[in-house]
């Protein structure tokens, strides 16, 4: 049995080293927002369709066409809330959703939204070797690239799950930002082993998504248990916050659980209340990086 079987048998440099690996650097928090905004709003929808399925190693018809509602329903009802409210968003695709229907991607592009990096197959990456996690990177750029038009500058690890060579590889690949990690609020310099990255960390968590809250699974067993209502109030409370604080509101969202007809209303009240509190700023994760990267010169 290894030491990492028992961590207790770990000596200090170890544990350092495995703390140390990827940390949060310096503090991205700019002194203004555009246009002297209070705060900055990053919508996100991570479109996963038939990928969360097929990513897991499962096959079942049933689960794969839940995943295309997403396609065939929740993003054309994104995209119509979005158009209405004239709201930038990033939409992070697994390369595979792209090929299924490249005019999905298309149609995300040409209405203004970014697309991010979202894997192959929403693979998890914290299972594979470097060599291998580099490739897949390397391939689903280059994917969504040919499709989309445009070079993806940024990349969200499926299920938010990272090995110890993801951040290396996206600062490999000159990515300008990362959306996996939660050490903060707000945006932060990544850190591999004590060095700075030059990779910016817009920091997601479990309480800004949505599959937490109205997700169903049997594998785990999980089911919806809260209300739409109730999944609101916490978005909006998080919003506050970082109003009142000046900061950041950055939320996650997939099109296969927000894209309901008794959900979607979610995304409209949000805009419209952030609009209410006046001074707020919507960027795609691309705008709020490169403005924190300006504003937060080393």
């Amino acid at each position: 049995m290894s030491a990492t079987d028992k961590p207790w048998q770990l000596r200090e440099s170890e544990w350092r080293a495995k703390i140390n690996r990827v940390r949060a650097g310096r503090a991205l928090r700019p002194p203004a927002w555009p246009d002297n905004a209070r705060c900055a709003i990053a919508l996100s929808f991570d479109c996963d369709h038939e990928s969360y399925e097929l990513g897991a190693g499962r096959e079942s018809p049933g689960r794969l066409s839940w995943g295309e509602f997403g396609r065939r329903v929740g993003v054309p009802r994104i995209l119509e809330k979005l158009e209405r409210h004239a709201v930038p968003a990033s939409f992070f695709m697994p390369a595979v959703c792209a090929l299924l229907d490249p005019s999905e991607t298309q149609r995300i592009a040409g209405a203004g939204h970014e697309i991010g990096m979202h894997g192959w197959i929403h693979e998890n990456n914290s299972l594979l070797d470097a060599a291998t996690e580099r490739e897949l990177m390397l391939r689903s750029r280059e994917t969504l690239e040919q499709i989309a038009g445009c070079t993806p500058v940024g990349f969200r690890s499926a299920n938010w799950d990272l090995s110890r060579d993801t951040i290396d590889i996206v600062a490999e690949l000159g990515l300008e930002y990362d959306s996996s990690m939660m050490a903060d609020e707000d945006c932060y310099e990544l850190l591999v082993d004590g060095e700075p990255s030059n990779v910016v960390e817009i920091p997601v968590e479990w309480l800004r998504d949505d599959a937490v809250y109205l997700m169903f699974n049997r594998q785990p067993a999980t089911r919806p248990w809260m209300s739409p209502d109730d999944v609101f109030n916490i978005f909006k409370r998080e919003l506050e916050a970082a109003w009142e604080s000046g900061g950041l509101f950055q939320l996650v969202m997939h099109p296969f659980v927000i894209g309901y007809r008794s959900r979607i209303w979610i995304v409209d009240e949000l805009i419209e209340y952030a609009r209410s509190k006046g001074s707020v700023w919507f960027g795609t994760h691309a705008d709020v990086a490169r403005w924190v990267r300006e504003q937060c010169p080393a």
